[in-house]
């Protein structure tokens, strides 16, 4: 099922069929790289600037990551309608250009001693809208970039590039932010976001996007097909129901973990960001074992095993103690098993779910899998705020690190973990959903 990326350039010349020969795909990789790294740097730059300068309470912060998550929820479904019907690079470039303005805002208020609370709020719902409409639209731009059999090996070289920036973003940022300001800290974002834009503006093969009727179907239709591929789907509804449940606990679990690392542990900003970056060499492993593992021992088995172990390695953390000289140590084991096992689950399913989506689809059934996988995660914010409130740290921390586990049971207990070592096969789109080819522009 080869893709308009992988047929001809604009020019008519052939696509070369090696992922790293291809200019184009290495733009996109070069500007999700890039696009990342401001990503995870800005993650950790606001919620340490909330809780080392502005000492927010365990509520404050969860209403922060709170609002930073709640565009998930709330646009989604029609940010993959709208990635459906117009270009990916387009949505990607405005995206970045929006992160840096608003970054760079941020940047510009902390210099001058106003980045307050309200305005921290503002900052993380604006990166974080725009952050839904990046990562729907680059997931459908590699359906659209490289061949069926090379979407694996794709989607390993970009979520390798996020390991990458999972090991410099939260590094970098909780360096800045302790040894410089949080003005320096948000700038690098901006400056990663302004870097990814010249790199993804460059793009310039053909697009296949739907064909625009003379009477289009409504947002609402096309998103009610979204839901109604996803959710008819035994695969893909698996995939729902196993990362909503992941989701939620997670949230939760970082919101305690992210006090408890400099509150309970006593732990200052450079260490915290040294534990959070150590999933990043992990996910890297996880990268490159996911183009591997599957054609060996089949994708459910390594499904379910990676989401064991890694979703299972936080439960070590509360018995840690700030005094203990294995307590660093630790850290940095479980989120580097944590960052091993999430990202070879990331691969594969991503992987999974793309084959079975037609290119018509692939938009609306990311942005579907965003919406019902992720739409829990601000409420999952609060949780771990108001159980840590009610019920201190350590214990909180335990209950949202077991709450994790339910994702792989769900796996195990699905046809996921039936698959073999061939990825299935590619469903029907609805009728209205046709395609035609249209340059980028």
């Amino acid at each position: 099922m080869p893709s308009a990326y992988s047929a001809v350039s604009d020019s008519g010349r052939p696509v070369p069929s090696g992922l790293w020969r291809d200019a184009e795909f290495r733009r996109l990789w070069m500007g999700q790289t890039a696009s990342q790294l401001g990503e995870h740097t800005s993650l950790v730059v606001l919620p340490l600037f909330a809780v080392l300068t502005l000492h927010a309470s365990a509520g404050q912060l969860g209403v922060l990551r709170a609002v930073g998550q709640a565009p998930i929820l709330l646009l989604s479904l029609f940010v993959g309608a709208w990635v459906d019907r117009w270009r990916t690079r387009t949505t990607m470039v405005l995206a970045d250009t929006g992160r840096a303005l608003a970054l760079g805002a941020a940047a510009v208020a902390s210099l001058l001693g106003v980045l307050g609370l309200p305005a921290l709020l503002v900052t993380a719902f604006a990166v974080g809208a725009l952050s839904v409409f990046f990562d729907v639209a680059y997931q459908a731009s590699l359906v659209r970039l490289v061949k069926r059999d090379q979407l694996v090996r794709g989607n390993s070289a970009l979520e390798g590039s996020r390991s990458a920036a999972q090991i410099g973003g939260p590094a970098l940022g909780g360096a800045l932010v302790s040894l410089l300001s949080a003005s320096i800290a948000a700038a690098s974002s901006a400056l990663f976001f302004a870097l990814s834009f010249l790199s993804i503006r460059r793009i310039r093969r053909t697009e296949s996007i739907p064909e625009r009727l003379e009477r289009p179907p409504r947002v609402w239709q096309r998103i009610h097909e979204g839901l109604r591929f996803v959710v008819g789907d035994t695969v893909l509804r698996t995939v729902c129901l196993a990362s909503a449940a992941f989701q939620f606990s997670f949230a939760a679990m970082m919101t305690v973990y992210l006090l408890f690392l400099p509150r309970e542990l006593h732990l200052p900003g450079t260490v915290v960001g040294l534990a959070l970056a150590t999933a990043g060499p992990g996910a890297l492993l996880g990268s490159l074992l996911a183009a591997r593992l599957p054609s060996r021992f089949g994708y459910g088995a390594v499904l379910v095993s990676a989401a064991a172990l890694g979703d299972g390695a936080f439960l070590c953390v509360p018995a840690l103690h700030g005094s203990s000289a294995l307590t660093v140590p630790v850290l940095l084991a479980a989120s580097f098993v944590f960052g091993t096992g999430g990202q070879l689950v990331n691969v594969m399913v991503m992987g999974v779910r793309q084959a079975v989506t037609p290119d018509a689809m692939q938009g609306r059934t990311a942005a579907t899998i965003t919406f019902i996988g992720m739409g829990l995660t601000p409420l999952g914010s609060l949780v771990g705020g108001f159980l840590t409130e009610e019920w201190g740290l350590r214990t909180s921390l335990l209950l949202t690190a077991a709450g994790m586990m339910l994702s792989p049971v769900v796996m195990a207990l699905s046809p996921l973990a039936r698959l073999g070592r061939e990825l299935p096969a590619s469903h029907d789109a609805p009728p209205t959903a046709q395609v035609r080819a249209t340059p980028a522009a």
